[in-house]
């Protein structure tokens, strides 16, 4: 959500810029715009909807300048309009933010009534207003930013830029990541490792409160009482070559397509095949006393959350409560001693996860977390890190980060339970077994591509559709309805296949196809005989199971996809991608944005 670059060089920046802008695309945006300083004076270049028309704009006027900051906007407060594209501007002070000021209509309504002229609808132009003030008042451009950051309530990271000081940039952060690069002789701000990627591999990331100065001689930071402060250099080890799709039509489908090799780099990690054994990373807790488990997410995550629910029971025998991250605080939760909270994010950053997490830290709660980026906030604040090797994902929509969190979560399920004595060597032994064969059973499961594709178009002309499923397929019922929503803008809905008749079946006719996860087993009779009350009323089925399931029950179906017979362990990351490949080709039938679906962002940094 939202994506920041800032480059201090030695020539002409603009297009460094608008590079780094296509690198933040997969984050999620609805406007962008670039600002540099030339000869004294600030210009811009601002546009609504995708980067194609930032470019255009540049083309035809260009932006001369060796200092500018440049910004991809998900639109919080105003519209998407080029009005309120980021950067914004008061005075000599250029601002872009990603985050939210909670207080912005208090500030902005004392900023009227002192004279300010607004432009925008945005909380961001309070901050460049603010701090202009602090300018007329006579502070210098860093003591202006430090009187101002105090009183912006929410969460933000910001790079500014000060007209008459060409050989300035400050960048602050709170809530919001930030990064540092470093340079020859230049410096950078980011919103990630990613967008500095072809500029530099040394950065270093900004800690809660945290100010940076970047001058040509140097970077200077600042922690939230103004203390001078070093913050570490790591070497992100990210290429300067942009990610690109390969041979793939879409980021989705080429991640997709990843889920093999990623998933086997991920539990590479976790099972010790030759002992028989899944390990976890040192930690400084015994898992023995662990007594439950509350696991916290959003969106897709809380459904991983929800399948290591049935793990977590089945094998280690605790109780677990999972949680969507932005209900978890408001409910006042009861947090008992002996409780591992766990949180799943992709980013690291998601605003609601962290804000529980940080929750939970501060109940006494040991926290472990479930992360695809390693630098990021939640991932430097857990207990223990439990890394999902997914690589970058760039679909908004999320797929391999998904099931590389499945296979993580398993592994914290097999942990869980020999700490509580609750799994023998011969029963760890044959888990083993069977995650190894999950790499395999993915690539076996992508090998039904083509028909998935053939039966989409009538998914397509669907304007509803139901999942269901039974035990851990029903989370997945839920992810697979998500998919759809998320990239087709069908109306679609998961439900636990017993639930049918309670309600759902009344939305039956032969209109609503019905998306049935059931692989043969011993849950396969009941949710069979539920797909048949829906048969009875109509309903058209897509039955995905096995060939034993589809010979059993796919007689009466309109169509059948075939999985690979696995342990029910792993069945949720193999029935994942039929209804990832589902919901894709149903979205490109339909000629839908399928990386960048409209109002969803990747990373969502604010609450």
């Amino acid at each position: 959500m939202c994506g920041i670059v800032g480059i201090l060089g030695t020539e002409d920046v603009a297009d460094r810029l608008f590079d780094g802008l296509k690198r933040l695309e997969y984050r999620g945006y609805d406007s962008a715009g670039i600002a540099t300083i030339h000869e004294g004076q600030v210009d811009r270049r601002r546009a609504e909807g995708k980067l194609v028309n930032l470019g255009k704009r540049l083309a035809e006027n260009p932006l001369p300048g060796n200092v500018g900051i440049a910004h991809t906007r998900w639109a919080t407060h105003g519209a998407p309009t080029e009005d309120n594209a980021h950067p914004h501007q008061a005075g000599r002070v250029t601002v872009v933010h990603n985050g939210i000021i909670e207080n912005f209509k208090a500030l902005r309504d004392a900023l009227v009534a002192d004279g300010r002229t607004f432009k925008s609808q945005t909380d961001t132009e309070v901050v460049a207003h603010l701090i202009d003030r602090e300018l007329d008042r006579g502070h210098s451009p860093q003591d202006a930013v430090a009187a101002v950051l105090p009183q912006l309530h929410g969460a933000f990271a910001l790079a500014i830029l000060f007209s008459d000081h060409p050989d300035l940039l400050i960048g602050a952060r709170l809530g919001s990541p930030l990064v540092v690069g470093h340079g020859d002789r230049e410096s950078y701000l980011g919103s990630d490792a990613l967008a500095l990627a072809p500029l530099t591999q040394k950065i270093a990331y900004l800690e809660e409160g945290d100010r940076a100065v970047l001058t040509r001689e140097g970077t200077q930071i600042y922690d939230r009482d103004n203390n001078p402060v070093e913050r570490p250099v790591t070497i992100s080890g990210i290429t300067g070559a942009l990610i690109d799709k390969g041979n793939h039509r879409h980021f989705m489908l080429k991640e997709i397509y990843e889920q093999p090799v990623v998933v086997a780099q991920t539990l590479k990690s976790y099972v010790r095949s030759l002992e028989e054994q899944v390990s976890l990373p040192d930690m400084d807790f015994d898992l023995a006393g662990i007594e439950r488990v509350a696991i916290i997410a959003c969106g897709t995550a809380s459904y991983v959350g929800m399948i290591g629910k049935y793990w977590i029971e089945q094998f280690a025998r605790l109780p677990v409560e999972v949680d969507v991250a932005s209900e978890f605080r408001y409910r006042d939760p009861v947090l008992l001693p002996g409780t591992l909270g766990v949180v799943v994010s992709q980013s690291g950053e998601t605003a609601d996860t962290l804000a529980a997490l940080r929750h939970m830290k501060e109940a006494g709660i040991t926290t472990a977390g479930i992360i695809n980026v390693p630098t990021s906030s939640m991932a430097r604040e857990v207990d223990l890190l439990l890394p999902t090797h997914a690589g970058p994902e760039i679909g908004v929509a999320s797929t391999k980060a998904f099931t590389c969190q499945l296979a993580v979560m398993a592994a914290l399920a097999v942990n869980l339970a020999r700490a509580k004595g609750k799994l023998s060597p011969a029963e760890e032994a044959e888990i083993v077994h069977h995650l190894v064969e999950t790499p395999a059973a993915l690539n076996e499961a992508l090998s039904h591509d083509a028909e998935i594709e053939a039966m989409a178009h009538t998914i397509a002309a669907a304007r509803d559709v139901l999942y269901l499923g039974r035990g851990s397929d029903f989370p997945l019922a839920l992810e697979g309805a998500l998919k759809l929503k998320e990239i087709s803008y069908i109306h679609a809905e998961g439900y636990a296949s017993g639930e049918m008749k309670h309600g759902p079946i009344a939305l039956i006719d032969e209109h609503v196809p019905l998306i049935v996860l059931a692989p043969s087993g011993p849950r396969f009779e009941k949710t069979v005989s539920n797909m048949q009350e829906a048969q009875a009323r109509g309903a058209q089925v897509v039955l995905i199971s096995d060939a034993e399931g589809i010979r059993q029950a796919g007689e009466d179906a309109m169509a059948t996809i075939e999985m690979p017979k696995v342990h029910p362990l792993i069945s949720p990351l193999v029935y994942a991608v039929p209804v990832q490949l589902l919901a894709y080709h149903v979205a490109v039938a339909k000629g839908t944005d399928v990386d960048q679906p409209r109002n969803l962002a990747k990373s969502v940094t604010v609450e």
